[in-house]
């Protein structure tokens, strides 16, 4: 059986017989158990948190793509490159939360092509041959999310516009202007947040300007993972480990940070001099996202483009189209020229 997004039930292509995916809270949107950063990092997890899954790595992209038992080889859904199955198995920290697709493949491949049919001067074969072209592949992309608590001490200056009045020369003649100054202030203080669910890609197979530009995900609508959710599609293993996921949240809560010390500082103008950051209680979780993939290679160029199997919002590479380029820039001389035209003819 797989997954139906377009129901969201088990559906048995055989007979058409139905079932619901078990132990939900349905419709989506679940509570999921945090699980303890430094005990990851100290290799302290309980045994039931970790899994072996057999994967194999992609040659031109590096993509970790898990295997059913019964494939041994397949195309890369991220390149399109053919993956022969490995023989070993990949540990890896078991997903604690999945986000089930709510698109499915007809309505991804419909955004898609009404999403390249919208960009100027992109091929018009390219278009056809998406819309005529393969299925779409479905595939689960591994995220990791932090939680934190932190609490930041820094200090600052605080600055007050205020004007002054000056005479200049202007035409040999004295005249008044008002001149802008600022009158900065130091100041120091503290500030707190609460960080809830930063979301970090986990993997590298897939340019993080698409990936970024998938979002926003509602996460209240995480489901505590369970297999059946992946029945019929793909799902990525995590290449990013922990720890340097970590890294990258902290940089996002840092920025996070410096926008509500400015705040806190008030006045017309702030500057920061530091933050000291106390971060605690950090907790995370591994959790699969739902992606729709096309990969097409077209006149000896590869496209990649990925939807977000929840939203349908569309990224990929952008593609340009050399004769409507030229068209549009022939045409531009053109009006330029008729403009100039009749510009000269007036005068």
């Amino acid at each position: 059986m797989r997954f139906d997004p377009a129901q969201g039930l088990l559906i048995c292509d055989h007979c058409g017989n139905t079932a619901k995916v078990t132990g939900t809270s349905g419709p989506w949107g679940g509570g999921i158990k945090e699980l303890d950063f430094r005990k990851a990092l100290a290799n302290l997890l309980p045994l039931q948190e970790i899994e072996e899954t057999r994967v194999s790595t992609c040659p031109n992209c590096g993509a970790q793509v898990e295997f059913n038992p019964d494939v041994h080889a397949t195309d890369c859904p991220f390149c399109a490159t053919p993956v022969v199955a490995d023989t070993g198995t990949h540990r890896q920290i078991k997903p604690r939360g999945v986000l089930p697709f709510e698109l499915d493949e007809p309505k991804a491949k419909q955004a898609m092509t009404d999403w390249l049919g919208g960009l100027w001067f992109a091929p018009n074969g390219l278009t056809d041959y998406a819309r005529k072209g393969r299925r779409m592949q479905g595939i689960y992309v591994p995220y990791w999310t932090y939680d934190a608590d932190t609490k930041s001490a820094y200090r600052g200056e605080r600055g007050t516009i205020y004007y002054e009045t000056r005479t200049v020369m202007r035409d040999g003649k004295p005249t008044t202007q008002q001149v802008q100054q600022i009158r900065w202030h130091p100041v120091s203080g503290r500030v707190a947040r609460f960080f809830d669910d930063v979301l970090v890609l986990a993997a590298t197979s897939l340019p993080k300007r698409f990936t970024d530009a998938l979002q926003p995900w509602d996460l209240t609508r995480l489901e505590p993972y369970r297999p059946e959710f992946l029945a019929g599609f793909r799902a990525e293993g995590y290449t990013l480990d922990l720890d340097t996921g970590f890294a990258e949240a902290r940089a996002l809560m840092d920025q996070q940070i410096a926008r509500d010390v400015k705040f806190d500082i008030g006045g017309d103008r702030q500057r920061i001099h530091s933050v000291d950051t106390d971060v605690s209680a950090v907790t995370f979780k591994h959790v699969l996202l739902p992606v729709w993939l096309a990969a097409y290679k077209y006149r000896g160029q590869s496209y990649r483009f990925v939807v977000n199997g929840q939203t349908g919002r569309v990224q990929g590479e952008r593609p340009w189209s050399t004769w409507k380029i030229a068209l549009a820039v022939v045409l531009g001389v053109i009006v330029a020229a008729g403009v100039g035209y009749v510009i000269a003819m007036n005068q």
